[in-house]
């Protein structure tokens, strides 16, 4: 349909053109004079240029896109190089030059445009290149360069699109992560409650006095009734270790941002020497086990790089559904969501009666509500971690439980 329309038009301004040229024509054969016929030599060359430019073949042109590398990591500079040769040296009154960017590309950072005009006249060869900054996480696809150019006076005009397929991935970024606790009043008193999971609990190596956020079962009762005092056992604390990291996919507006400290605590965790598996689920489901290789990291990073927010069922939903009845049981379970819900606290209590130990990660982009502060303290009662991460993102973050 686009086809020909382009030809109704085209053959439209030929019309118009051979009009205008008959019509420039008639005036001087019937006016006469001087002024008449100088009139119509004087329009003869615009109007043989027209025409010449409405037969010369700018689809031949040769249209080249070149950019600075294939992958990218949020925040990188994406620059293209777009170069235009042709064979004959016709007179270009203008040129212009356009790769048509994607939607979701057109909200990058535009250090400077994809869009140029060219004053080529008998140049055979020229070429431009545009800086995109902030480029969006995901697989893009750049496809179509178009070319437009025309006579002096818009009699002619020609517009074409140049296939030039180019596909390039932007894969998130990441952030140093600490994990910094946060004293919290407990029914015992005030005290810290450090993250557990980087220890074994069957190699006891020691004892100490008991502190709140201690497991009921660390009790040494021998040792207890010796000292008259509550004391716990010390366990040795494991070299490597075995995490889950599980990503919340439902629709919200920090979606980018769990993102982004999903991406961040596989990398710390690996480079830890930690196994890591990740579980994410949405239209389809992605379960990764538990690893600790570079290919690993990649894979995981290149699922990261292309993953939505393409889920309307509850994380505590899923929960329910048995995604942790795998291989994957004796282990860390690390959640990162950006909702707190009563269901959800409700299903991580009922998991953490068990054996599995879980932290939470909760993202918020503003303040947390009463409501949710009361939930996190009912998971903190029970010793189940959370932290929280409000605000905007700097380059390195500390989450306090």
């Amino acid at each position: 349909m686009n086809r020909f329309l382009r030809k109704i038009r085209i053959g439209w301004k030929f019309i118009s053109l051979l009009l205008l040229t008959l019509a420039a024509f008639s005036y001087a054969m019937f006016q006469g004079g001087f002024v008449s016929w100088f009139l119509f030599y004087s329009f003869m060359p615009f109007a043989i240029y027209s025409l010449l430019l409405l037969i010369y073949p700018v689809r031949s042109f040769e249209v080249t896109r070149k950019v600075n590398q294939e992958q990218f990591t949020y925040g990188q500079r994406f620059v293209a190089t777009i170069t235009v040769k042709r064979k004959i040296p016709f007179p270009l009154f203008y040129l212009i030059v356009e790769d048509e960017l994607t939607d979701r590309l057109q909200g990058s950072r535009k250090l400077s445009e994809p869009k140029k005009m060219f004053f080529p006249w008998f140049k055979r060869e020229f070429s431009y290149e545009y800086v995109l900054q902030q480029i969006p996480r995901g697989e893009h696809h750049l496809s179509t360069i178009r070319l437009r150019t025309g006579d002096l006076f818009g009699l002619i005009e020609k517009e074409v699109f140049v296939h030039a397929e180019h596909r390039f991935l932007v894969y998130p970024s990441t952030i140093d992560v600490t994990n910094k606790p946060k004293q919290r009043q407990f029914e015992q008193g005030m005290s810290s409650n450090k993250a557990r999971y980087l220890q074994d609990s069957t190699i006891a190596v020691g004892i100490r006095e008991y502190q709140p956020g201690d497991k009921f079962a660390w009790i040494d009762w021998k040792a207890t009734a010796r000292r008259d005092s509550l004391m716990t056992k010390e366990f040795e604390q494991l070299q490597s270790h075995d995490v889950v990291i599980i990503m919340d996919r439902v629709q919200s507006e920090v979606f980018e941002r769990i993102v982004l400290y999903s991406a961040s605590l596989v990398r710390s965790l690996l480079k830890s020497g930690a196994r890591v598996g990740f579980i994410s689920i949405g239209s389809q489901k992605h379960i990764f086990p538990l690893k600790a290789d570079d290919q690993h990291l990649k894979n995981i990073f290149y699922h990261l790089a292309k993953v939505d927010c393409d889920i309307r069922k509850p994380l505590s939903s899923l929960l329910e559904g048995g995604i942790l009845n795998t291989e994957m049981k004796q282990v860390t379970n690390i959640i990162v969501t950006g909702h707190i819900t009563l269901d959800f606290v409700r299903r991580i209590e009922y998991l953490g009666g068990g054996q599995q130990m879980f932290v939470v990660f909760v993202i918020k982009q503003d303040a947390m509500t009463k409501e949710e502060q009361v939930l996190i303290e009912r998971l903190t009662k029970r010793h189940i971690e959370v932290n929280v991460v409000t605000g905007h993102t700097s380059h390195k973050e500390v989450m306090s439980s």
